[in-house]
């Protein structure tokens, strides 16, 4: 199967059940930057408690899902994963966090067509700076080679004021500076 149909299905549970989510990763890499392989779906959602019962009730005819796992993901703002029964991949759902930066990237989500589907993604801006932190904290030459990619594709139509700011607050100014100088 291919991804964006895994992508768009997992899509209209989120749309069905009024669930606000952004799509980040490597799938927003493709969106935004140079087409790479994935091996999984990251989806950052804004799950409230009331509505676990009833995404665990969809997603476990789908596939593997745990109640217990999610409720703790809520808890500590962190992940939990679903893996689809039909292909056997993994979508990684991040909690979305409470602070600044998270509530300004689900506000700055761009819609996309998918496969006739609107499929909301994150912005190239804030994938960018996630980008920064997680290279930042894993030293991964992956996450700068996404960074130039999207640099790129975008060229003109980035917000660098933005990005400024943002990278600023999370430190990683010196580093945005260096990979704007190298597009």
């Amino acid at each position: 199967m291919d991804p964006q149909h895994l992508l768009v299905r997992i899509v209209k549970v989120l749309n069905k059940l009024q669930i606000p989510y952004l799509i980040t990763g490597g799938m927003a890499v493709y969106v935004w930057g140079r087409p790479r392989f994935t091996a999984d779906i990251d989806v950052i959602i804004e799950l409230r408690d009331e509505k676990v019962k009833q995404l665990v009730g969809i997603l476990v005819k789908m596939g593997y899902i745990d109640e217990d796992a999610i409720r703790q993901a809520l808890q500590h703002e962190s992940e939990f994963n679903f893996i689809d029964q039909e292909v056997g991949m993994k979508v990684d759902f991040w909690a979305l966090k409470d602070n600044e930066f998270d509530k300004s990237r689900l506000k700055r989500r761009v819609a996309k067509k998918i496969l006739n589907q609107r499929v909301y993604f994150i912005s190239p801006e804030d994938l960018i700076l996630k980008k920064l932190l997680w290279h930042q904290e894993s030293q991964s030459m992956r996450q700068l080679e996404d960074i130039q990619s999207i640099m790129q594709m975008q060229r003109n139509k980035l917000d660098l004021v933005y990005l400024r700011k943002w990278a600023k607050k999370q430190k990683t100014s010196g580093l945005l500076e260096e990979m704007i100088s190298l597009v």
